[in-house]
């Protein structure tokens, strides 16, 4: 009992925070509030352009404080009203959707492989898969083989070439490793094979890996613009980046057609407008998979 007493008696005594732990927090406190401030400005900045009516007399500041009944959606019915605008968008969801399930399906594979330790071989081809991380083969060959595939014009060739990232599969095989063995052995004495083992004790177990290299995978095909640009010659085929570049070069250049094709809206909340619908899909997804992330991330990295 004396012994009991004593540790309750310890247990609930209390650390006083000292001078330094505050000024540390307040320090901490500040940053953050300024690091919100640096994120949150360019954002309503941009969202209040988008909503900006054509009749606007002022400058910048004060159309970032124009009151919400004020605002025009004109710039967005402009937007969806457009059927390259819809065209070009939903080319961006085809190759998010294509490119993103693909990466996974040979990411997931290709990572379990190198997670087994009595592979044969494993030393050597972890090396194969390092060697083009390190040393990139360049533009030229790339573009050479993608035409001798015959996938120029083809969305295919927006996320194919890049379907297998280096850093995200060694992110993932740490992950795998991190499973313990005896739940595989276990699978394997019962007479599971290696694509059992994978699909229904390592698949159920990963599911904060695969939302996380999902994520990267995601925002990297969304946000791709060289790759549409290089490989998709025709205008039907033109993602969302690829229209919105040719927006904001026909802000300056009467040349491009896409000044005229989005009726009376302003230039300016156009291009806000583009931005900003082009940023939903992300924002949109990455509540759902904020959960995963940090564990996926951290989990994934210990032993990378």
């Amino acid at each position: 009992m004396k012994a009991q007493k004593r540790a309750s008696r310890y247990t609930s005594v209390a650390v006083k925070p000292t001078a330094a732990d505050h000024g540390f927090n307040l320090l901490v406190d500040i940053f953050l509030v300024a690091l919100l401030v640096i994120i949150a400005v360019p954002l309503w900045s941009t969202i209040t352009l988008s909503f900006r009516p054509n009749d606007y007399i002022g400058n910048n500041l004060e159309g970032m404080f124009l009151v919400p009944w004020k605002w025009s959606g004109s710039a967005y019915k402009a937007l969806l009203g457009n059927a390259g605008f819809i065209l070009a968008f939903s080319n961006s969801i085809k190759i998010l959707i294509g490119g993103v399930a693909t990466a996974l399906l040979l990411t997931i594979p290709l990572a379990y492989v190198l997670s087994i330790p009595s592979l044969p071989g494993r030393r050597y081809l972890n090396l194969l898969i390092i060697i083009p991380y390190v040393f990139n083969v360049g533009m030229i060959p790339t573009y050479l083989l993608v035409t001798n595939l015959g996938l120029i014009d083809k969305l295919v060739a927006v996320f194919l070439p890049g379907a297998v990232s280096t850093y995200n599969c060694l992110i993932m095989r740490s992950f795998f490793e991190g499973i313990p063995n005896e739940l595989k052995e276990s699978a394997r004495i019962d007479g599971a094979s290696e694509i059992q083992v994978l699909l229904l004790i390592i698949l159920p177990l990963s599911k904060a890996i695969i939302m996380t290299i999902g994520l990267f995978y995601g925002v990297a095909f969304w946000n791709d613009f060289f790759h549409a640009m290089l490989y998709l010659n025709s205008n039907q085929l033109q993602p969302l980046p690829i229209l919105l570049r040719n927006i904001l070069m026909a802000s300056g250049m009467n040349e491009y057609v896409e000044v005229n094709a989005f009726g009376d809206a302003p230039i300016a909340a156009i291009k806000a407008a583009s931005v900003f619908m082009s940023a939903i899909p992300m924002v949109i997804a990455y509540p759902f998979i904020q959960k995963y992330f940090t564990k996926g991330t951290l989990l994934g990295s210990v032993k990378g």
